[in-house]
């Protein structure tokens, strides 16, 4: 249902991702707002990973309500506030994300509505119709 497209004219991607993602026609697609690493109870980890894993904790429960789970995201989107925290975050991504990985865009930004965020990530994961 998903094939990775990553062709060999252009640089082979920097990390555990693809360059594009080919969804099967027919099938329906979920889109995720960004979650931040914040669980129930509005605490947030102290950690980019802790938060990283909070994030698609909260991304698998939103595609859980659809009947799709983290090895159906085609494409993530993610944001840090530090460059330091781009390994981290990435380590959890790579862990939890399923094959073929994901199309990925990683960028570093200010800030988020609370000074402890660390990370937020949103997700667009494909499905049978």
């Amino acid at each position: 249902m998903l094939r990775p497209l990553n062709p060999e004219t252009i640089r082979a991607p920097f990390a555990r991702y693809s360059h594009g993602i080919e969804v099967a026609p027919g099938s329906r697609l979920v889109f995720c707002a960004g979650q931040l690493g914040i669980g129930p109870g509005d605490a947030a980890p102290e950690t980019v990973e802790g938060q990283a894993e909070r994030c698609f904790e909260n991304i698998r429960a939103v595609l859980q309500e659809a009947g799709l789970d983290l090895s159906d995201i085609v494409r993530v989107n993610a944001y840090v506030t530090r460059r330091e925290d781009m390994a981290g975050y990435m380590r959890v991504r790579d862990r939890m994300v399923g094959d073929p990985p994901p199309a990925s865009t990683l960028m570093i930004v200010s800030g988020f509505t609370r000074p402890e965020f660390l990370v937020e990530v949103e997700a667009v994961a494909a499905g049978p119709a």
